[in-house]
Protein backbone atom coordinates (compact mmCIF):
# COMPACT_ATOMS: atom_id res chain seq x y z
CA UNK A 1 0.00 0.00 0.00
CA UNK A 2 1.26 3.52 -0.77
CA UNK A 3 2.32 5.72 2.10
CA UNK A 4 -0.31 8.49 2.44
CA UNK A 5 -0.55 9.08 6.19
CA UNK A 6 1.79 10.08 8.94
CA UNK A 7 4.07 12.11 6.69
CA UNK A 8 4.05 15.08 9.07
CA UNK A 9 5.22 15.10 12.68
CA UNK A 10 2.22 14.68 14.98
CA UNK A 11 3.00 14.91 18.71
CA UNK A 12 -0.20 12.99 19.50
CA UNK A 13 1.00 9.87 17.72
CA UNK A 14 4.79 10.35 17.88
CA UNK A 15 6.70 7.09 18.27
CA UNK A 16 9.54 6.78 15.72
CA UNK A 17 10.05 3.05 15.44
CA UNK A 18 13.32 3.46 13.54
CA UNK A 19 14.97 4.83 16.69
CA UNK A 20 16.15 2.88 19.73
CA UNK A 21 13.95 2.77 22.86
CA UNK A 22 15.95 5.28 24.92
CA UNK A 23 16.01 7.83 22.09
CA UNK A 24 12.25 7.45 21.67
CA UNK A 25 11.77 7.86 25.41
CA UNK A 26 13.81 11.06 25.58
CA UNK A 27 12.13 12.58 22.53
CA UNK A 28 8.70 11.64 23.89
CA UNK A 29 9.65 13.29 27.18
CA UNK A 30 10.63 16.43 25.27
CA UNK A 31 7.25 16.57 23.51
CA UNK A 32 5.44 15.95 26.79
CA UNK A 33 7.39 18.79 28.43
CA UNK A 34 6.31 21.25 25.74
CA UNK A 35 2.71 20.04 25.79
CA UNK A 36 2.56 20.29 29.58
CA UNK A 37 3.73 23.91 29.42
CA UNK A 38 0.97 24.57 26.90
CA UNK A 39 0.45 26.89 23.99
CA UNK A 40 -0.38 29.99 26.05
CA UNK A 41 2.93 29.79 27.94
CA UNK A 42 4.85 28.98 24.76
CA UNK A 43 3.51 32.03 22.94
CA UNK A 44 3.76 34.35 25.94
CA UNK A 45 7.43 33.52 26.41
CA UNK A 46 8.02 34.33 22.76
CA UNK A 47 6.15 37.64 22.94
CA UNK A 48 7.96 38.61 26.14
CA UNK A 49 11.36 37.52 24.80
CA UNK A 50 11.92 35.23 27.78
CA UNK A 51 15.29 33.48 27.76
CA UNK A 52 14.87 29.69 27.47
CA UNK A 53 16.26 28.89 30.90
CA UNK A 54 13.42 26.52 31.82
CA UNK A 55 14.06 24.57 28.62
CA UNK A 56 17.74 24.31 29.50
CA UNK A 57 16.75 23.08 32.95
CA UNK A 58 14.83 20.30 31.23
CA UNK A 59 17.80 19.56 28.95
CA UNK A 60 19.97 19.23 32.06
CA UNK A 61 17.49 17.05 33.95
CA UNK A 62 16.90 14.75 30.98
CA UNK A 63 20.58 14.77 29.89
CA UNK A 64 19.24 15.48 26.41
CA UNK A 65 22.15 17.30 24.78
CA UNK A 66 24.62 15.11 26.65
CA UNK A 67 23.05 12.00 25.13
CA UNK A 68 22.50 13.31 21.61
CA UNK A 69 25.60 15.47 21.10
CA UNK A 70 28.43 13.48 22.72
CA UNK A 71 30.43 11.14 20.46
CA UNK A 72 30.65 7.63 21.84
CA UNK A 73 34.41 7.99 22.33
CA UNK A 74 33.70 10.38 25.19
CA UNK A 75 30.49 8.73 26.41
CA UNK A 76 32.06 7.49 29.63
CA UNK A 77 30.49 4.08 29.17
CA UNK A 78 26.97 5.38 28.46
CA UNK A 79 25.74 3.22 25.56
CA UNK A 80 23.11 5.80 24.59
CA UNK A 81 25.57 8.61 23.91
CA UNK A 82 26.56 9.06 20.28
CA UNK A 83 26.44 11.58 17.46
CA UNK A 84 23.69 10.06 15.33
CA UNK A 85 22.42 12.37 12.57
CA UNK A 86 19.26 10.35 12.07
CA UNK A 87 18.00 10.91 15.61
CA UNK A 88 19.52 14.41 15.84
CA UNK A 89 17.34 15.41 12.89
CA UNK A 90 14.25 14.24 14.77
CA UNK A 91 15.32 16.26 17.81
CA UNK A 92 15.80 19.38 15.69
CA UNK A 93 12.45 18.90 13.98
CA UNK A 94 10.68 18.69 17.34
CA UNK A 95 12.44 21.79 18.62
CA UNK A 96 11.49 23.69 15.47
CA UNK A 97 7.92 22.46 15.86
CA UNK A 98 7.67 24.19 19.23
CA UNK A 99 9.83 27.24 18.64
CA UNK A 100 12.93 28.41 16.83
CA UNK A 101 14.45 29.71 20.07
CA UNK A 102 14.63 26.19 21.51
CA UNK A 103 16.09 24.89 18.26
CA UNK A 104 18.62 27.73 18.29
CA UNK A 105 19.97 26.80 21.71
CA UNK A 106 20.71 23.34 20.31
CA UNK A 107 21.99 24.67 16.98
CA UNK A 108 24.67 26.92 18.41
CA UNK A 109 25.67 24.18 20.86
CA UNK A 110 26.26 21.93 17.84
CA UNK A 111 28.34 24.63 16.18
CA UNK A 112 30.32 25.31 19.34
CA UNK A 113 31.11 21.63 19.68
CA UNK A 114 32.35 21.36 16.09
CA UNK A 115 35.90 22.69 16.57
CA UNK A 116 36.14 20.80 19.87
CA UNK A 117 35.18 17.36 18.56
CA UNK A 118 37.42 17.89 15.49
CA UNK A 119 40.48 18.82 17.54
CA UNK A 120 43.29 16.64 18.85
CA UNK A 121 42.89 18.28 22.27
CA UNK A 122 41.68 15.39 24.42
CA UNK A 123 41.43 17.53 27.56
CA UNK A 124 39.11 19.97 25.80
CA UNK A 125 36.97 17.08 24.57
CA UNK A 126 36.72 15.57 28.02
CA UNK A 127 35.81 18.97 29.41
CA UNK A 128 33.08 19.41 26.76
CA UNK A 129 31.65 15.98 27.51
CA UNK A 130 31.59 16.79 31.23
CA UNK A 131 29.89 20.13 30.65
CA UNK A 132 27.23 18.52 28.46
CA UNK A 133 26.64 15.91 31.13
CA UNK A 134 26.19 18.76 33.63
CA UNK A 135 23.58 20.36 31.38
CA UNK A 136 25.79 22.98 29.77
CA UNK A 137 25.52 24.51 26.32
CA UNK A 138 28.19 25.76 23.91
CA UNK A 139 28.76 28.73 21.61
CA UNK A 140 30.49 29.26 18.26
CA UNK A 141 32.58 32.45 18.24
CA UNK A 142 33.22 32.94 14.54
CA UNK A 143 31.22 35.95 13.30
CA UNK A 144 32.17 39.57 13.79
CA UNK A 145 30.32 42.84 13.32
CA UNK A 146 32.51 44.02 10.44
CA UNK A 147 33.28 40.71 8.74
CA UNK A 148 30.22 38.57 9.39
CA UNK A 149 31.24 34.92 8.99
CA UNK A 150 34.12 35.75 6.63
CA UNK A 151 36.71 33.38 7.99
CA UNK A 152 39.45 34.92 5.86
CA UNK A 153 39.28 37.98 8.11
CA UNK A 154 39.09 38.19 11.87
CA UNK A 155 39.92 41.01 14.23
CA UNK A 156 40.00 38.79 17.33
CA UNK A 157 43.75 38.87 17.93
CA UNK A 158 46.09 36.72 19.97
CA UNK A 159 49.25 38.32 21.31
CA UNK A 160 52.04 36.11 22.66
CA UNK A 161 52.13 36.25 26.44
CA UNK A 162 55.13 37.63 28.26
CA UNK A 163 57.63 35.33 29.92
CA UNK A 164 56.34 36.17 33.38
CA UNK A 165 52.70 35.45 32.42
CA UNK A 166 52.69 32.06 34.12
CA UNK A 167 51.30 29.27 31.95
CA UNK A 168 49.61 31.67 29.51
CA UNK A 169 50.39 31.19 25.82
CA UNK A 170 48.40 34.11 24.38
CA UNK A 171 46.35 37.07 25.49
CA UNK A 172 43.17 37.46 23.40
CA UNK A 173 41.57 40.81 22.54
CA UNK A 174 38.65 41.69 20.32
CA UNK A 175 34.91 41.30 19.85
CA UNK A 176 32.60 38.69 18.41
CA UNK A 177 29.07 39.34 17.16
CA UNK A 178 25.98 37.20 16.41
CA UNK A 179 27.13 34.54 18.88
CA UNK A 180 24.25 32.41 20.15
CA UNK A 181 24.40 31.15 23.75
CA UNK A 182 27.26 33.59 24.37
CA UNK A 183 25.56 34.58 27.61
CA UNK A 184 25.80 31.18 29.31
CA UNK A 185 28.14 28.91 27.34
CA UNK A 186 30.76 27.22 29.48
CA UNK A 187 32.89 26.66 26.38
CA UNK A 188 32.88 29.25 23.60
CA UNK A 189 34.87 28.08 20.58
CA UNK A 190 36.59 31.27 19.37
CA UNK A 191 38.17 31.82 15.95
CA UNK A 192 41.17 34.14 16.02
CA UNK A 193 44.53 34.93 14.49
CA UNK A 194 47.82 35.30 16.22
CA UNK A 195 50.10 38.29 15.90
CA UNK A 196 53.65 39.10 16.89
CA UNK A 197 56.82 37.07 16.35
CA UNK A 198 56.36 34.18 13.96
CA UNK A 199 53.07 35.40 12.48
CA UNK A 200 52.88 35.58 8.69
CA UNK A 201 49.59 37.37 8.04
CA UNK A 202 48.37 34.25 6.27
CA UNK A 203 46.45 31.05 7.01
CA UNK A 204 49.17 29.76 9.34
CA UNK A 205 48.06 32.39 11.87
CA UNK A 206 44.52 31.05 12.39
CA UNK A 207 43.75 29.66 15.87
CA UNK A 208 40.67 28.09 17.44
CA UNK A 209 40.56 28.22 21.22
CA UNK A 210 37.92 27.88 23.92
CA UNK A 211 36.84 30.66 26.26
CA UNK A 212 34.53 30.63 29.28
CA UNK A 213 31.65 33.13 29.25
CA UNK A 214 31.90 33.32 33.03
CA UNK A 215 35.53 34.47 33.04
CA UNK A 216 36.27 37.96 34.38
CA UNK A 217 38.09 38.91 31.14
CA UNK A 218 35.01 37.94 29.10
CA UNK A 219 32.63 40.90 28.70
CA UNK A 220 29.07 40.13 27.66
CA UNK A 221 28.10 43.34 25.87
CA UNK A 222 24.51 42.38 25.09
CA UNK A 223 21.95 40.65 22.92
CA UNK A 224 21.90 42.02 19.37
CA UNK A 225 18.29 40.88 18.76
CA UNK A 226 15.01 41.22 20.63
CA UNK A 227 13.77 37.73 21.27
CA UNK A 228 14.13 34.59 23.33
CA UNK A 229 17.32 33.71 21.52
CA UNK A 230 20.42 35.26 23.04
CA UNK A 231 22.51 36.31 20.03
CA UNK A 232 25.37 37.87 21.88
CA UNK A 233 28.00 40.46 21.30
CA UNK A 234 30.96 39.79 23.58
CA UNK A 235 34.47 41.10 23.99
CA UNK A 236 37.66 39.54 25.31
CA UNK A 237 40.01 41.83 27.21
CA UNK A 238 43.49 40.36 27.63
CA UNK A 239 41.77 37.00 28.01
CA UNK A 240 44.36 34.37 29.03
CA UNK A 241 44.66 31.47 26.58
CA UNK A 242 46.44 28.40 27.91
CA UNK A 243 47.81 25.47 25.96
CA UNK A 244 44.87 23.29 27.03
CA UNK A 245 42.49 25.88 25.52
CA UNK A 246 43.90 25.67 21.99
CA UNK A 247 41.90 23.46 19.61
CA UNK A 248 43.51 23.93 16.20
CA UNK A 249 46.00 26.17 14.44
CA UNK A 250 46.88 27.14 10.89
CA UNK A 251 45.14 25.54 7.89
CA UNK A 252 43.58 22.93 10.20
CA UNK A 253 41.81 25.74 12.02
CA UNK A 254 40.49 27.06 8.71
CA UNK A 255 39.20 23.61 7.76
CA UNK A 256 37.66 23.18 11.21
CA UNK A 257 35.61 26.33 10.65
CA UNK A 258 34.23 25.16 7.31
CA UNK A 259 33.70 21.57 8.43
CA UNK A 260 31.83 22.73 11.52
CA UNK A 261 29.49 24.74 9.32
CA UNK A 262 29.03 21.62 7.17
CA UNK A 263 27.63 19.88 10.24
CA UNK A 264 25.68 22.84 11.57
CA UNK A 265 24.06 24.03 8.35
CA UNK A 266 22.44 20.62 7.85
CA UNK A 267 20.53 21.17 11.07
CA UNK A 268 18.73 24.17 9.55
CA UNK A 269 16.48 22.03 7.38
CA UNK A 270 15.02 20.10 10.33
CA UNK A 271 14.18 23.27 12.22
CA UNK A 272 12.44 24.72 9.17
CA UNK A 273 10.46 21.52 8.62
CA UNK A 274 9.24 21.47 12.23
CA UNK A 275 8.11 25.09 12.08
CA UNK A 276 6.21 24.51 8.83
CA UNK A 277 4.51 21.39 10.16
CA UNK A 278 3.06 23.15 13.21
CA UNK A 279 1.98 26.10 11.05
CA UNK A 280 0.36 23.69 8.58
CA UNK A 281 -1.78 22.06 11.28
CA UNK A 282 -3.00 25.46 12.46
CA UNK A 283 -3.74 26.65 8.94
CA UNK A 284 -5.72 23.66 7.67
CA UNK A 285 -7.72 23.32 10.89
CA UNK A 286 -8.64 27.01 10.81
CA UNK A 287 -9.40 27.28 7.10
CA UNK A 288 -11.36 24.05 6.79
CA UNK A 289 -13.72 25.16 9.57
CA UNK A 290 -14.21 28.80 8.62
CA UNK A 291 -17.24 29.95 6.65
CA UNK A 292 -16.76 32.84 4.22
CA UNK A 293 -19.46 34.15 1.88
CA UNK A 294 -21.59 31.21 2.94
CA UNK A 295 -19.00 28.56 2.09
CA UNK A 296 -16.12 26.86 3.87
CA UNK A 297 -12.92 28.70 2.95
CA UNK A 298 -11.48 25.48 1.56
CA UNK A 299 -14.27 25.25 -1.03
CA UNK A 300 -12.51 27.99 -2.96
CA UNK A 301 -10.31 26.53 -5.67
CA UNK A 302 -7.41 28.94 -5.10
CA UNK A 303 -7.34 28.05 -1.39
CA UNK A 304 -7.11 24.35 -2.17
CA UNK A 305 -4.35 25.10 -4.68
CA UNK A 306 -2.36 26.97 -2.01
CA UNK A 307 -2.76 24.12 0.47
CA UNK A 308 -1.84 21.41 -2.04
CA UNK A 309 1.23 23.39 -3.11
CA UNK A 310 2.24 23.98 0.51
CA UNK A 311 1.78 20.31 1.36
CA UNK A 312 3.69 19.10 -1.72
CA UNK A 313 6.56 21.45 -0.94
CA UNK A 314 6.63 20.46 2.74
CA UNK A 315 6.67 16.73 1.98
CA UNK A 316 9.41 17.32 -0.59
CA UNK A 317 11.44 19.14 2.07
CA UNK A 318 11.20 16.08 4.30
CA UNK A 319 11.97 13.61 1.52
CA UNK A 320 15.11 15.42 0.40
CA UNK A 321 16.37 16.02 3.94
CA UNK A 322 15.79 12.42 5.01
CA UNK A 323 17.64 11.10 1.98
CA UNK A 324 20.50 13.57 2.45
CA UNK A 325 21.01 12.11 5.93
CA UNK A 326 21.88 8.77 4.32
CA UNK A 327 24.62 10.36 2.23
CA UNK A 328 25.99 12.38 5.11
CA UNK A 329 26.14 9.35 7.43
CA UNK A 330 27.76 7.21 4.73
CA UNK A 331 30.37 9.79 3.77
CA UNK A 332 34.10 9.17 3.73
CA UNK A 333 37.18 10.73 2.19
CA UNK A 334 36.37 8.61 -0.87
CA UNK A 335 32.68 9.58 -0.99
CA UNK A 336 32.15 13.29 -0.40
CA UNK A 337 28.82 13.69 -2.17
CA UNK A 338 27.44 15.20 1.02
CA UNK A 339 29.38 18.37 0.18
CA UNK A 340 26.77 19.04 -2.53
CA UNK A 341 23.69 17.67 -0.82
CA UNK A 342 24.50 19.64 2.35
CA UNK A 343 24.31 23.17 0.85
CA UNK A 344 21.31 22.11 -1.23
CA UNK A 345 19.61 21.07 2.00
CA UNK A 346 20.49 24.38 3.61
CA UNK A 347 19.67 26.68 0.69
CA UNK A 348 16.75 24.90 -0.94
CA UNK A 349 14.90 23.30 1.98
CA UNK A 350 14.95 26.43 4.11
CA UNK A 351 13.86 28.58 1.15
CA UNK A 352 11.02 26.16 0.54
CA UNK A 353 10.05 26.64 4.19
CA UNK A 354 9.54 30.34 3.50
CA UNK A 355 7.38 29.50 0.48
CA UNK A 356 5.27 27.07 2.50
CA UNK A 357 4.60 29.68 5.18
CA UNK A 358 3.78 32.33 2.57
CA UNK A 359 1.28 30.01 0.87
CA UNK A 360 -0.39 29.27 4.20
CA UNK A 361 -0.38 32.95 5.13
CA UNK A 362 -2.14 33.81 1.88
CA UNK A 363 -4.99 31.64 3.16
CA UNK A 364 -4.89 32.70 6.81
CA UNK A 365 -4.53 36.41 5.98
CA UNK A 366 -5.32 38.47 9.11
CA UNK A 367 -5.48 35.33 11.27
CA UNK A 368 -1.75 34.93 10.73
CA UNK A 369 -1.09 38.09 12.76
CA UNK A 370 -2.99 36.98 15.86
CA UNK A 371 -0.77 36.65 18.90
CA UNK A 372 -2.54 33.50 20.11
CA UNK A 373 -1.35 31.52 17.07
CA UNK A 374 1.92 29.68 16.64
CA UNK A 375 1.73 30.86 13.04
CA UNK A 376 2.31 34.44 14.16
CA UNK A 377 5.63 33.37 15.64
CA UNK A 378 6.58 31.29 12.60
CA UNK A 379 5.93 34.02 10.05
CA UNK A 380 8.36 36.29 11.86
CA UNK A 381 11.16 33.72 12.16
CA UNK A 382 10.95 31.34 9.18
CA UNK A 383 13.05 33.76 7.12
CA UNK A 384 15.96 33.42 9.53
CA UNK A 385 16.86 29.91 8.41
CA UNK A 386 17.77 30.64 4.77
CA UNK A 387 19.97 33.43 6.07
CA UNK A 388 21.93 31.54 8.75
CA UNK A 389 25.19 29.60 8.15
CA UNK A 390 25.69 31.52 4.90
CA UNK A 391 22.96 33.08 2.81
CA UNK A 392 21.16 31.20 0.05
CA UNK A 393 23.37 33.06 -2.43
CA UNK A 394 26.56 31.87 -0.74
CA UNK A 395 25.34 28.28 -0.71
CA UNK A 396 24.11 28.31 -4.32
CA UNK A 397 27.51 29.67 -5.37
CA UNK A 398 29.05 26.72 -3.51
CA UNK A 399 26.62 24.34 -5.23
CA UNK A 400 27.79 25.51 -8.67
CA UNK A 401 31.27 24.08 -8.02
CA UNK A 402 29.82 20.58 -8.25
CA UNK A 403 27.76 21.07 -11.41
CA UNK A 404 30.26 19.89 -14.10
CA UNK A 405 31.00 16.54 -12.48
CA UNK A 406 27.39 15.99 -11.41
CA UNK A 407 25.96 16.63 -14.85
CA UNK A 408 28.66 15.11 -17.06
CA UNK A 409 31.13 12.90 -15.17
CA UNK A 410 29.37 10.19 -13.14
CA UNK A 411 31.21 7.59 -11.09
CA UNK A 412 30.25 4.20 -9.71
CA UNK A 413 29.38 4.04 -6.01
CA UNK A 414 27.92 1.26 -3.89
CA UNK A 415 24.21 1.71 -3.34
CA UNK A 416 23.41 3.62 -0.14
CA UNK A 417 20.33 2.52 1.74
CA UNK A 418 18.41 4.15 4.55
CA UNK A 419 20.77 5.04 7.39
CA UNK A 420 18.77 5.13 10.59
CA UNK A 421 20.97 2.62 12.41
CA UNK A 422 22.14 3.68 15.91
CA UNK A 423 25.72 4.38 14.85
CA UNK A 424 28.17 7.13 15.78
CA UNK A 425 28.89 9.46 12.85
CA UNK A 426 32.60 9.74 13.50
CA UNK A 427 33.45 11.05 10.02
CA UNK A 428 31.90 14.40 10.92
CA UNK A 429 34.95 15.08 13.06
CA UNK A 430 37.52 13.91 10.51
CA UNK A 431 36.29 15.43 7.24
CA UNK A 432 39.79 16.37 6.19
CA UNK A 433 40.95 19.55 4.42
CA UNK A 434 38.17 21.85 3.21
CA UNK A 435 39.14 21.83 -0.45
CA UNK A 436 38.68 19.83 -3.62
CA UNK A 437 34.95 20.41 -4.14
CA UNK A 438 35.31 20.53 -7.91
CA UNK A 439 36.83 17.03 -7.89
CA UNK A 440 33.93 15.34 -6.09
CA UNK A 441 32.07 12.87 -8.32
CA UNK A 442 28.50 11.57 -8.16
CA UNK A 443 26.53 8.57 -9.29
CA UNK A 444 24.57 9.09 -12.51
CA UNK A 445 21.54 11.20 -11.67
CA UNK A 446 19.46 10.20 -14.71
CA UNK A 447 18.49 6.56 -13.92
CA UNK A 448 16.23 7.41 -10.96
CA UNK A 449 14.35 9.86 -13.19
CA UNK A 450 14.07 7.24 -15.91
CA UNK A 451 12.72 4.66 -13.46
CA UNK A 452 9.90 7.03 -12.48
CA UNK A 453 9.09 8.36 -15.93
CA UNK A 454 5.77 6.56 -15.81
CA UNK A 455 4.71 9.38 -13.45
CA UNK A 456 3.67 12.13 -15.89
CA UNK A 457 5.22 15.12 -14.16
CA UNK A 458 8.43 13.28 -13.35
CA UNK A 459 8.79 12.54 -17.07
CA UNK A 460 8.14 16.17 -17.93
CA UNK A 461 10.62 17.47 -15.37
CA UNK A 462 13.16 14.95 -16.66
CA UNK A 463 12.85 16.73 -20.01
CA UNK A 464 13.79 19.98 -18.31
CA UNK A 465 16.70 18.41 -16.43
CA UNK A 466 18.01 16.94 -19.69
CA UNK A 467 17.59 20.34 -21.31
CA UNK A 468 19.83 21.88 -18.65
CA UNK A 469 22.59 19.50 -19.70
CA UNK A 470 22.04 20.67 -23.30
CA UNK A 471 22.37 24.31 -22.22
CA UNK A 472 25.66 23.57 -20.50
CA UNK A 473 26.87 21.79 -23.64
CA UNK A 474 25.71 24.17 -26.38
CA UNK A 475 25.34 27.60 -24.74
CA UNK A 476 27.24 27.41 -21.47
CA UNK A 477 27.89 30.59 -19.50
CA UNK A 478 31.09 32.26 -20.68
CA UNK A 479 33.82 33.50 -18.35
CA UNK A 480 32.16 36.89 -17.83
CA UNK A 481 28.80 35.30 -17.02
CA UNK A 482 30.40 32.86 -14.61
CA UNK A 483 31.99 35.82 -12.83
CA UNK A 484 28.62 37.61 -12.73
CA UNK A 485 27.03 36.14 -9.62
CA UNK A 486 23.63 37.57 -10.51
CA UNK A 487 23.64 35.51 -13.71
CA UNK A 488 25.37 32.45 -12.27
CA UNK A 489 22.90 32.14 -9.40
CA UNK A 490 20.01 31.57 -11.82
CA UNK A 491 21.93 28.68 -13.38
CA UNK A 492 22.62 27.47 -9.84
CA UNK A 493 18.91 27.45 -9.00
CA UNK A 494 18.16 25.43 -12.15
CA UNK A 495 20.85 22.93 -11.24
CA UNK A 496 19.68 22.74 -7.63
CA UNK A 497 16.23 21.63 -8.80
CA UNK A 498 17.77 18.65 -10.62
CA UNK A 499 19.67 17.57 -7.50
CA UNK A 500 16.62 18.19 -5.33
CA UNK A 501 14.45 16.04 -7.57
CA UNK A 502 16.97 13.18 -7.58
CA UNK A 503 16.98 12.72 -3.81
CA UNK A 504 13.22 13.25 -3.58
CA UNK A 505 12.71 10.37 -6.00
CA UNK A 506 15.24 8.17 -4.21
CA UNK A 507 13.47 8.69 -0.89
CA UNK A 508 10.04 8.24 -2.45
CA UNK A 509 11.27 4.93 -3.86
CA UNK A 510 12.66 3.81 -0.49
CA UNK A 511 9.50 4.72 1.42
CA UNK A 512 6.84 3.73 -1.13
CA UNK A 513 5.44 7.25 -1.30
CA UNK A 514 2.00 7.66 -2.81
CA UNK A 515 2.27 8.09 -6.59
CA UNK A 516 -0.23 10.98 -6.62
CA UNK A 517 1.92 12.92 -4.19
CA UNK A 518 5.09 12.27 -6.22
CA UNK A 519 3.28 13.57 -9.30
CA UNK A 520 2.11 16.66 -7.42
CA UNK A 521 5.61 17.38 -6.10
CA UNK A 522 6.97 17.36 -9.62
CA UNK A 523 4.13 19.59 -10.77
CA UNK A 524 5.77 22.11 -8.42
CA UNK A 525 9.27 21.27 -9.66
CA UNK A 526 8.26 21.95 -13.28
CA UNK A 527 6.78 25.34 -12.45
CA UNK A 528 9.84 26.33 -10.42
CA UNK A 529 12.21 25.30 -13.21
CA UNK A 530 10.17 27.27 -15.73
CA UNK A 531 10.27 30.32 -13.46
CA UNK A 532 14.06 30.23 -13.26
CA UNK A 533 14.32 29.63 -17.03
CA UNK A 534 12.29 32.79 -17.63
CA UNK A 535 14.54 34.64 -15.18
CA UNK A 536 17.58 33.46 -17.17
CA UNK A 537 15.95 34.74 -20.36
CA UNK A 538 15.54 38.16 -18.79
CA UNK A 539 19.08 38.58 -17.48
CA UNK A 540 20.86 41.52 -19.16
CA UNK A 541 23.85 39.41 -20.19
CA UNK A 542 21.98 36.36 -21.53
CA UNK A 543 22.92 35.56 -25.12
CA UNK A 544 20.43 34.92 -27.94
CA UNK A 545 21.22 31.20 -27.74
CA UNK A 546 20.59 31.16 -24.00
CA UNK A 547 17.36 33.12 -24.43
CA UNK A 548 16.17 30.65 -27.05
CA UNK A 549 17.03 27.77 -24.74
CA UNK A 550 15.23 29.38 -21.81
CA UNK A 551 11.92 29.72 -23.62
CA UNK A 552 12.22 26.21 -25.05
CA UNK A 553 12.81 24.83 -21.50
CA UNK A 554 9.54 26.21 -20.14
CA UNK A 555 7.00 23.44 -19.56
CA UNK A 556 3.46 23.24 -18.28
CA UNK A 557 2.85 20.52 -15.69
CA UNK A 558 0.64 17.65 -16.79
CA UNK A 559 -2.80 18.52 -15.37
CA UNK A 560 -4.88 15.88 -13.64
CA UNK A 561 -7.94 17.11 -11.77
CA UNK A 562 -8.59 13.73 -10.15
CA UNK A 563 -5.01 13.50 -8.87
CA UNK A 564 -5.20 17.02 -7.45
CA UNK A 565 -8.44 16.18 -5.66
CA UNK A 566 -6.92 13.03 -4.16
CA UNK A 567 -3.94 15.00 -2.83
CA UNK A 568 -6.33 17.64 -1.51
CA UNK A 569 -8.09 14.89 0.43
CA UNK A 570 -4.77 13.98 2.03
CA UNK A 571 -4.39 17.64 3.04
CA UNK A 572 -7.91 17.87 4.42
CA UNK A 573 -7.34 14.78 6.55
CA UNK A 574 -4.95 16.87 8.66
CA UNK A 575 -7.84 19.08 9.81
CA UNK A 576 -8.00 18.66 13.59
CA UNK A 577 -5.30 15.99 13.61
CA UNK A 578 -3.19 18.06 16.04
CA UNK A 579 -3.70 21.11 18.20
CA UNK A 580 -1.28 22.03 20.95
CA UNK A 581 -2.47 21.74 24.54
CA UNK A 582 -3.71 25.12 25.84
Amino acid sequence: MPNTTGLLLNPNTFDPQHLDPESRRQLRALIDWFEARGKARLLRDDLEATWVSDFLDFVKKERLFATFLTPSEFAGGDANKRWDTSRNAVLSEILGFYGLSYWYAEQVTILGLGPIWQSDNVKAKEKAAAQLEAGGVMAFGLSEREHGADIYNTDLLLTPASDDDEGVVFRANGEKYYIGNGNVAGMVSVFSRRTGAGSTGGPDDYVWFVADSGHENYELIGNVVHGQMYVSNFALHDYPVYEEDILATGPEAFSAALNTVNVGKFNLCSGSIGMCEHAFYEAITHANNRILYGNPVTDFRHVRASFVDAYARLVAMKLFSDRAIDYFRSASLQDRRYLLFNPVTKAKVTSEGEKVVTLLWDVLAAKGFEKNTYFCEVKGLIGALPRLEGTVHVNVAQILKFMPNYMFNPADYPQIGTRNDPADDVFFWSQGPARGASKVQFADWAPVYARHSDVPNVARFFEQATALRELLTTAAPDADQQADLDFALVVGHLFTLVVYGQLILEQAELTGLDRDLVDQIFDVQIRDFSEHAVALHGKPSSTPAQQEWALAAVRKPVPDRARFDRVWQQVRDYDGAYEMQP
